[in-house]
């Protein structure tokens, strides 16, 4: 890795990413493109509406989430991934690719120990 372990910044970015859902929203954003509150609230049928907005103002105040209001009744509001926070989509993949990884490591590991 060739980091000096008192400066890792690792923290710094899981404080930005930490939590059930901030991953599983960037990636509907980064898939899918803009979205309103209420399709990223059907996509993600477990989160409720209080924890999907507060995941959405602290991706918003980080710079990784765009809100942008529409002046109409009833208000219309799109939340989209910003030029910033797709720089995260590389390291969401490679998130996504090592648990999927470690997930059949440690089934190969649970069919061993039961044979």
């Amino acid at each position: 890795m060739g980091k000096v372990p008192e400066e890792c910044r690792v923290e710094d970015a899981l404080s930005i990413l930490v939590g059930k859902w901030k991953p599983i929203i960037l990636l509907y954003l980064l898939q899918e493109g803009t979205k309103r509150f209420s399709e990223l609230k059907r996509s993600m049928p477990g989160i409720t509406q209080k924890m999907l907005t507060k995941q959405l103002r602290e991706l918003e105040e980080e710079d990784i989430v765009e809100r942008v209001v529409y002046p109409q009744v009833p208000p219309k509001v799109e939340y989209s991934v910003t030029e910033y926070g797709r720089s995260l989509e590389p390291i969401l993949e490679a998130m996504h690719e090592w648990g999927t990884n470690h997930t059949q490591h440690k089934q190969r590991k649970a069919d061993q120990q039961s044979s």
